[in-house]
């Protein structure tokens, strides 16, 4: 189970393991529907419910005490998988909770930080939780390469972190600047992407590709995406680049 619309692969991964999976729409402001959450779980009594936090592909953070609710209706039978990818630029978790909650698994990666091609993740549980994991974990899930990359960058933590600060900053500024513009819809990102509503997203996103610059269009995902998009915080050049295509695209 997990609010839709989520990280495609949480239904995938479901689908994969042969499972069935149940969404539950989120509110029209992105925000968790705290009553539609609970209802699903008395329901249907879900192994595993996935929570992005902050959320992809809408970037905002779900509110803590939503969060707990559904953690503790989970109870002893389920299991709540925190998915705090975009930790870095959302600069808050859950992993202080994870003594409180023995139900509670907490996951991330470092390819936000710039090291997707290392493919290197980690979860934090209950001692009791991680032993059953390591049952089912395959052997030799980490080559020598990655491994000494990953060694690098713990020893290189405040580079990285300063790189997220950047983004973050960045991340305001192109919002507020597309806030300014007619007919766009922005909204709150603690990622490092932000996505936003236009009047015509395919429009758009053609007008975009055509100055090379590349964004999603995320109005197929799901209905509540209509004509939204998704864009990521870059460079600010990069940024000035795209908010020219942007304005002209919305004046075509």
């Amino acid at each position: 189970m997990a609010p839709i619309p989520a990280f495609v692969m949480f239904q995938r991964s479901a689908q994969f393991a042969g499972m069935d999976f149940v969404g539950v729409p989120l509110k029209a402001d992105f925000s968790l529907d705290r009553a539609a959450m609970l209802a699903a779980i008395a329901e249907h009594r879900p192994a595993l419910v996935f929570l992005a936090y902050p959320n992809n592909p809408t970037g905002n953070l779900y509110d803590t005490d939503d969060l707990l609710a559904i953690i503790e209706a989970l109870g002893e039978t389920g299991i709540a998988v925190v998915d705090e990818a975009y930790q870095p630029f959302a600069r808050t978790s859950f992993m202080a909770r994870l003594p409180r909650h023995p139900n509670l698994v907490v996951m991330r990666t470092l390819s936000k930080l710039g090291l997707a091609g290392i493919r290197l993740g980690y979860l934090a549980a209950h001692p009791a939780l991680l032993e059953e994991f390591d049952k089912v974990r395959p052997p030799y899930n980490i080559n020598v390469l990655t491994q000494v990359t990953a060694e690098f960058a713990l020893d290189h933590l405040a580079v990285l972190d300063e790189q997220a600060a950047r983004l973050n900053a960045a991340r305001t500024e192109l919002a507020e600047a597309m806030a300014a513009l007619p007919g766009v819809t922005v909204y709150p990102s603690s990622a490092n992407f932000i996505t936003v509503r236009v009047p015509d997203a395919q429009h758009t996103c053609a007008k975009l590709f055509a100055e090379k610059v590349l964004i999603k269009n995320l109005s197929k995902m799901h209905v509540l995406l209509a004509n939204c998009i998704r864009v990521t915080v870059s460079t600010p050049e990069e940024n000035a680049q795209f908010l020219t295509a942007l304005k002209a695209s919305l004046d075509a």
